[in-house]
């Protein structure tokens, strides 16, 4: 399986993931940095500069697989709470 890295990029500050997560592929690797997300959302919620941040998911060759703004995720949830009647 391969090793994917969640790196927070908040402005210009990038906070590395040194550890990585071994996933099937790159729709697993998505699904875990929108959880990352919606945690980090949860207890930091009131941190304005999460409104810009963004999770970079790299392969271990340190390419870019996938960029999930927190902004992105934040749509989700509240379209995710929203009820039908």
């Amino acid at each position: 399986m391969p090793r994917y890295f969640f790196n927070t990029r908040i402005g210009e500050e990038l906070v590395s993931d040194t550890d990585g997560e071994l996933l099937r592929n790159p729709d697993r690797a998505w699904e875990v940095a929108r959880d990352m997300i919606k945690e980090l959302l949860r207890t930091e919620g009131g941190n304005a500069a999460l409104m810009t941040a963004v999770i970079e998911v790299t392969d271990e060759e340190g390419e870019i697989v996938l960029e999930f703004p927190f902004s992105e995720a934040i749509f989700n949830m509240t379209a995710q709470s929203m009820t039908r009647h």
